[in-house]
C-alpha cells in the first residue's frame, strides 16, 4: 500500500512544482505598507496594479473611521455562531434589505465568503434530475460548484452563442428524460480577460430553452452599471437574472458576499446552503462596514468615475503603445505578451526591479503555454501619473521580450 505523501512529493502540481523557485516572490509576495496605489515588496518602494480595489475604498478614511468604531464597540466575536441559531442581527438583515433594493430584487441572502458561498449556492439549488450549462470561463468557485452537482452538466465555449445553444439542446434532452430543470451559469465580468459574458443574449434564449440563468459578478458589482450596480444593470438585463451572485472582495475591499433573486428562492437558500448553516455568521463590525461602503457606492459617484477615467486612460494608452490587451470591455487590463514561463518571470523581475512596478502574472496552465498575461488592475486611487509610467516600462518590457533578451531554460531562483 502506498503512502498518499509520496506522491504530493513527487509532483506539487502544475503551478506548485515551481514553488522552489518562486515562493515569496512570483507567488505568495508580501506587499507591505498602506494599502493603495504605492506600496513596498521587498523593501523598494513599487506601483501596485493588483489589488481588487476598484474604487480605493480599502484605506479610505471613511471607512477605517467606521471599521475601527465597530471593532471598538462590538468586537470581531460579534455574533457568536451561524446565522440559523445564533447569529443573526438587525444589522445583517439591513443589509441584505439594503442590497435587494440596490440590486432591484425581492429578497438577498448575506454570505460569508465569496468563494464558498458561490459554489454552496449552486449546490443547493440543483437536484440530481437538473442540468448545468455553464461557460468554460467560470472562475473556480463555479467549477467547484459544478463539480458538487450530482446531475449532468455541458460546458459551453466561452461566450460562444453557437456553442451555448447546442448545450442547451443537450440540455433540454436530458431533462426530457429526468423531469429536471436546466441552469445556466456564467459572469458578468470575467476576472482574468476582462470581457463580459453576454448576458443579454442569454436572456433573451430562456423563453426558447425553459432555463433559470446564473450570474457571479464579482468584477462587475461596483464598477458596472448605474453607481456600481452590476453587469446586468449594464446591459439593461438585470431582471432576466434569476440568482445574482455579488462579493464584497472587489469594488467593496472587505470580506463577504451576497445571493439576490426571488423571495422564496433566496429562502430556499438561507435553509439549505450548508456554507452557510454550519459556519459562524460574519462578524459586525465587517456587516456595519459593508453598509458604509454600500453607503459610498451608492451616494459617492466620483469615486467610479474616476476608477472609469483611470482605466480608459490606462486601456487607450497600452493600445496605442502597441500592446494587446484583448477584448476587455470592464476595468479588468489584461495585456498579453507571447513566451514562455521563464521568461514570463524575468518580465516580472525587470518591471519590479528596473521600474517599480508590481502587476500579477498568469501562465499555464490558466493560459496557453506559449502566453503570458499580465493582469492591471485599476482603481481610483491610481493616477494619470502612474498610467504614463506603467504605459512606459510595459513597452520597454514588450520590445525587450521580443529582442530575446528573457530567454532562459528555468526559472531563477530570486
Amino acid at each position: 500500500m502506498n503512502d498518499i505523501f509520496d506522491k504530493i512529493r513527487k509532483d506539487l502540481g502544475p503551478i506548485g512544482r515551481h514553488a522552489r523557485d518562486n515562493h515569496g516572490y512570483f507567488s505568495f509576495p508580501k506587499l507591505e505598507g498602506e494599502l493603495g496605489a504605492h506600496m513596498t515588496f521587498r523593501g523598494k518602494p513599487v506601483l501596485v496594479w493588483s489589488l481588487n480595489n476598484y474604487l480605493g475604498l480599502a484605506n479610505h478614511p471613511e471607512v477605517r473611521k467606521v471599521d475601527a468604531e465597530a471593532a471598538a464597540q462590538w468586537g470581531m466575536a460579534y455574533p457568536m455562531g451561524a446565522r440559523m441559531m445564533s447569529g443573526q442581527t438587525v444589522h445583517h438583515e439591513q443589509l441584505e434589505n439594503e442590497l435587494s433594493a440596490f440590486m432591484g430584487k425581492e429578497d438577498t441572502f448575506l454570505l460569508n465568503y465569496g468563494y464558498q458561498g458561490c459554489m454552496s449556492a449552486i449546490e443547493a439549488l440543483l437536484s440530481r434530475q437538473d442540468v448545468l450549462v455553464y461557460d468554460s470561463e467560470c472562475h473556480a468557485c463555479m467549477i467547484d460548484g459544478a463539480r458538487l452537482h450530482m446531475g449532468k452538466r455541458f460546458v459551453f465555449q466561452h461566450n460562444d452563442l453557437e456553442s451555448l445553444d447546442k448545450q442547451l439542446e443537450n440540455a433540454r434532452r436530458v431533462t426530457e428524460q429526468t423531469g429536471g430543470g436546466i441552469m445556466v451559469m456564467t459572469e458578468g465580468v470575467f476576472g482574468m480577460a476582462g470581457d463580459q459574458g453576454k448576458l443579454k443574449e442569454i436572456v433573451a434564449r430562456k423563453k426558447k430553452y425553459n432555463f433559470r440563468l446564473f450570474v457571479d459578478d464579482a468584477h462587475g458589482f461596483g464598477q458596472m452599471g448605474r453607481d456600481g450596480r452590476g453587469t446586468g444593470d449594464h446591459q439593461g438585463v438585470q431582471d432576466g437574472i434569476d440568482v445574482y451572485f455579488g462579493t464584497f472582495a472587489k469594488a467593496m475591499a472587505t470580506i463577504g458576499a451576497f445571493v439576490s433573486g426571488e423571495a422564496d428562492v433566496i429562502m430556499y437558500l438561507r435553509y439549505n446552503m450548508r456554507s452557510q448553516t454550519f459556519a459562524k455568521s460574519l462578524p459586525l463590525p465587517i456587516v456595519i462596514g459593508a453598509l458604509k461602503r454600500l453607503d459610498m457606492l451608492r451616494s459617492m459617484p466620483e469615486l467610479n468615475k474616476k476608477l472609469w477615467d483611470i482605466t480608459r486612460a490606462l486601456q487607450n494608452g497600452l493600445k496605442e503603445a502597441g500592446l494587446d490587451i484583448g477584448s476587455t470591455n470592464s476595468c479588468v487590463t489584461p495585456v498579453y505578451m507571447k513566451g514562455n514561463i521563464p521568461e514570463a518571470t524575468n518580465v516580472i523581475v525587470d518591471l519590479r526591479e528596473s521600474h517599480g512596478i508590481f502587476s500579477s502574472i498568469v501562465v499555464y496552465p490558466v493560459v496557453p503555454k506559449d502566453v503570458i498575461l499580465l493582469r492591471l488592475i485599476p482603481t481610483a486611487v491610481h493616477s494619470l501619473a502612474d498610467v504614463d509610467r506603467t504605459i512606459k516600462a510595459f513597452k520597454e518590457v514588450k520590445q525587450r521580450l521580443e529582442a530575446g533578451e528573457y530567454k532562459a531554460e528555468r526559472i531563477k531562483a530570486i
